[in-house]
């Protein structure tokens, strides 16, 4: 019933405090109720019943759920366990010489009919496995990256995903398998997990136009700022992009370096990959904003000409005039 690619060692742990019946029975029905609870996708819940037997020449009796007494004085110990689909494993203890076809099969069908009373209750308590391991259980989870990330994500002598290790606390080691990076990351608990993959994909992952990003201001310059939004990536988030209001200098945006920022990605330019950031773009405009008209640009004077006299050259000396010096 258990998952066929799973990448956990699984222990199912049964602590028998009293016996009066099948203790291997009770731990099929409760390790049935741990597994799902702990979160372990298990196909279909199973539980199991112990079976008796009593017989006397031509008479036979078929007990269910027998008790310690009855399997001590009885002639069978037949134990069955199954989903409601079936049967999936079975074990027999038997004190005569044989047992007839007749009893084995209303052994069988008396035997369903209590294996699916007690999978009823098993799925009144718990209907199916819960969706995630528990918090505070230790995981291991895997990624597959294209192979041309690979070192992206070691870094130059393993710094990045050393850093990653240091601030998550996972364990994160990567092998190339079939042209593709296969990432495995472990940890004790679901938020260290969580926190490496983030970091994995924000590095593997492409920046889009139109995505909202949370970024870090890396420098401030008179223009605007330059914030890091994805690990490796900074964009300009320009003086203009940063609030409805006209900034006539960068300072008072009140940014100061390390700050974190949304930001929206505008553009990427084609030709040079730069990245064009708003903040701007997240806040809800004024009313009554109008777009202030852009300032003329004046024609910038021919500076070959040199000066306002046309007819001088550089530095405002007359060429020699060759017919004159004859």
């Amino acid at each position: 019933m258990l998952p066929e690619e799973y990448p956990y060692v699984i222990r199912v742990v049964s602590d028998i405090l009293e016996s009066n019946g099948s203790s291997s029975m009770a731990t099929v029905c409760a390790g049935t109720l741990a597994l799902m609870d702990a979160g372990v996708p298990i196909k279909k819940p199973v539980s199991g019943i112990a079976m008796g037997l009593i017989t006397d020449n031509k008479k036979f009796a078929i007990l269910s759920d027998i008790l310690g007494d009855e399997d001590h004085l009885g002639d069978m110990d037949f134990k069955v366990t199954g989903t409601k689909d079936g049967i999936t494993a079975t074990q027999m203890d038997i004190k005569v010489d044989g047992l007839p076809y007749e009893i084995l099969e209303k052994a069988l069908m008396q035997a369903r009919e209590g294996r699916m009373h007690i999978l009823g209750k098993i799925t009144e308590t718990m209907p199916a496995p819960r969706p995630e391991l528990k918090p505070n259980a230790p995981r291991i989870e895997l990624m597959w990256i294209p192979k041309e990330f690979i070192g992206a994500v070691i870094g130059p002598g393993g710094k990045i995903i050393q850093g990653m290790q240091e601030e998550t606390g996972a364990i994160i080691t990567i092998d190339e398998i079939d042209n593709q990076g296969r990432v495995e990351i472990a940890a004790v608990n679901k938020a260290s997990i969580d926190a490496a993959i983030m970091k994995i994909k924000s590095i593997v992952a492409m920046p889009e136009a139109g995505e909202v990003y949370r970024g870090k201001v890396r420098s401030i310059m008179p223009y605007g700022a330059f914030v890091e939004f994805m690990p490796g990536k900074d964009g300009l988030l320009h003086i203009s992009e940063i609030t409805w209001k006209r900034l006539e200098a960068i300072e008072e945006a009140g940014l100061q370096e390390g700050d974190e920022i949304d930001v929206k990605l505008l553009d990427i330019d084609p030709k040079t990959g730069k990245f064009k950031l708003s903040h701007k773009a997240l806040l809800e405009k004024p009313e009554g904003y109008e777009e202030r008209p852009e300032r003329e640009r004046r024609p910038r004077p021919d500076k070959r000409q040199g000066g306002d006299d046309a007819g001088r050259g550089r530095g405002g000396r007359r060429r020699p005039d060759s017919n004159r010096d004859r």
